[in-house]
């Protein structure tokens, strides 16, 4: 028996159209758009990079403006400003009263030097000075005496013409009343006039004996005074034979051996003046021009920085070095040790409002006349010129502004690429 289905009663009804499907893929479509348009630069920087590199590999600094310091690091080592050395002032031997290391004071004796030679040498000129001082004494006791026999002989004259004076006015009174003869009167004349000599000669002779006698002494004491200025220095030589410590501070070294025969002028103690050290630094050869003395430097210690400046610099090279000293300006470390080891900043020279940025090893590719500025995803290679270079900083001259961030990292991997993609 065949059953009859209702296929045959069926009605086929189109379907309505839909506006939020509509909707949906016109937006679809907008978004794909905007994303394709966004894209295509990004996708076109990409295709034209010629190189790719992760973020993670480089470093990155921006351009600043402000205050350049150009310096340059060195190592140094605590030396004494003040470490006087003692010499030997004649032959003799040795013997020390302290050890290195042991702290002395001022004008404390440190060692004694025994010359036979020069205090046999004073004896005999000590012996010499007693002689002429006795020689000086009894010169002056003849010009005394001979000072006395001038003057009598002067005082004897005038009592002769005085008395040939009394006998011319005797002859004249007599002469007048015809009581002598002229010739009488003539030879009274003649007595007078030889007593006026006998007294201006008399008085000639004392005067000239008495410049004569005064020389004679003078001699004699300037002789004396010779001879003991030679006994005093060689008084202050044997005096100096004691080597006394002219400063505060410790026995640095024993130059000889105890009891050794030393020669005149031989260095025979060092001393160390504690309260003043310098550094000693060895400064590159290549920095040797930009050098001045007053120069300000930074000494760092135990975690701090203290003032100085720069005050000696050797004026030969050596070992590609140049030897300098630095000084600090006022405090002073507590602790410091002879040969410490501090690193020393020394400024070479400050340049206001100029442009840069930090160090890194990309000033070794391009000998620092490239770099990669980083926009965005993207490291773009420009050429830039740089001027003076500190530890820390360089100086950029042309090529950047403020604000731009470059790579300063090791670009000699990039070989040369105009632009590099940066993978974050």
């Amino acid at each position: 028996m065949k059953i009859t289905d209702t296929s045959g009663q069926d009605t086929i009804i189109a379907p309505a159209a839909s506006k939020k499907k509509w909707w949906l893929v016109s937006g679809a479509i907008s978004i794909s758009l905007v994303t394709l348009t966004l894209l295509i630069p990004t996708v076109s920087r990409w295709a034209n990079a010629e190189h790719s590199v992760s973020a993670e590999r480089l470093r990155f600094a921006t351009v600043t403006q402000g205050d350049f310091v150009r310096d340059v690091s060195v190592q140094g080592k605590v030396v004494a400003a003040v470490s006087p050395t003692l010499y030997a002032v004649n032959d003799g031997t040795v013997q020390f009263l302290v050890q290195a290391g042991e702290s002395v004071n001022k004008d404390q004796l440190l060692a004694v030097i025994d010359s036979p030679e020069l205090s046999n040498q004073l004896e005999q000129e000590q012996a010499s000075l007693a002689s002429m001082q006795i020689d000086e004494e009894r010169q002056s006791i003849q010009s005394k005496k001979q000072a006395l026999e001038n003057q009598k002989t002067v005082d004897l004259a005038l009592v002769t013409l005085n008395a040939a004076e009394r006998e011319m006015r005797r002859a004249e009174q007599a002469y007048q009343r015809k009581a002598i003869s002229s010739l009488d009167f003539e030879k009274a004349k003649d007595d007078l006039q030889n007593a006026r000599l006998a007294h201006r000669h008399a008085i000639d002779d004392a005067q000239l004996n008495r410049e004569s006698l005064a020389f004679e002494l003078k001699t004699k004491r300037l002789a004396v005074q010779r001879q003991q200025l030679l006994v005093s220095e060689l008084e202050r030589q044997k005096e100096s034979l004691q080597l006394k410590s002219p400063v505060d501070g410790i026995v640095g070294q024993l130059i000889v051996e105890e009891r050794t025969a030393v020669n005149k002028n031989s260095p025979i103690i060092s001393v160390v003046d504690l309260s003043q050290f310098e550094i000693e630094v060895q400064i590159p050869e290549s920095y040797a021009d930009d050098l001045t003395l007053g120069m300000e430097a930074e000494i760092q210690n135990g975690g701090n920085i203290f003032a100085a400046k720069l005050v000696s610099i050797s004026p030969e090279i050596q070992d590609n070095q140049v030897v300098g000293r630095v000084r600090f300006d006022q405090q002073i470390p507590q602790g410091l040790r002879q040969n410490q080891r501090l690193t020393t900043r020394i400024l070479l020279e400050l340049k206001k409002d100029v442009l840069m940025v930090q160090r890194g090893p990309f000033l070794d590719a391009g000998a620092g006349r490239l770099v990669y500025r980083v926009q965005g995803d993207m490291a773009e290679k420009v050429s830039v010129e740089t001027g003076a270079r500190s530890l820390s900083h360089v100086e950029i001259v042309d090529g950047l502004q403020p604000g731009d961030n470059i790579i300063i990292s090791n670009t000699e991997s990039f070989e040369g690429a105009q632009s590099v993609l940066i993978n974050q």
